[in-house]
């Protein structure tokens, strides 16, 4: 599984027009799905978004979490981060996991974070959303599980 966190001040996804989620301080995860995955690799992954330090303490290091900081999170599913872009001009999505696991993975990823910490939002799986943020930095980290 993949996360590509951004440390925000603010995120909203709207899907037809209507805002369907929204945060203020904290961390938008843009999740994708590889094929290979295994279903333990989602409590995996909340584990490292919840616990990731990237948030600065009173010294101004990076070393507090979302939790910390009484901040929200808000998970978009993007498959397109599974792409391979290694050659040619067109990306591959052949390591990408196919929309069935990939709405599980997500449904089972967003069921852990918000049985860990209640201030746990997210987009929706499938929908043509139109994601909006203010990246607070900028602050962007590409994980992987």
């Amino acid at each position: 599984m993949i996360a590509l966190l951004q440390r925000v001040s603010a995120a909203s996804v709207n899907v037809d027009g209507e805002c369907i989620a929204e945060i203020q301080r904290g961390l938008l995860a843009l999740i994708a799905v590889e094929k290979h995955d295994q279903a333990e690799r989602a409590a995996k992954l909340a584990d490292r978004i919840l616990g990731y330090r990237i948030f600065a303490d009173r010294a101004g290091k990076m070393n507090l979490n979302v939790c910390d900081v009484d901040g929200s999170v808000l998970l978009v599913p993007q498959f397109t981060l599974a792409a391979d872009t290694r050659k040619g001009m067109r990306p591959s999505f052949s390591s990408a996991a196919d929309p069935a696991k990939g709405r599980a993975f997500f449904d089972k990823l967003v069921d852990i974070m918000q049985g860990r910490y209640s201030r746990v939002k997210q987009g929706r799986f499938g929908a043509d959303m139109a994601v909006t943020l203010v990246n607070d930095g900028p602050v962007t980290f590409w994980l992987q599980v």
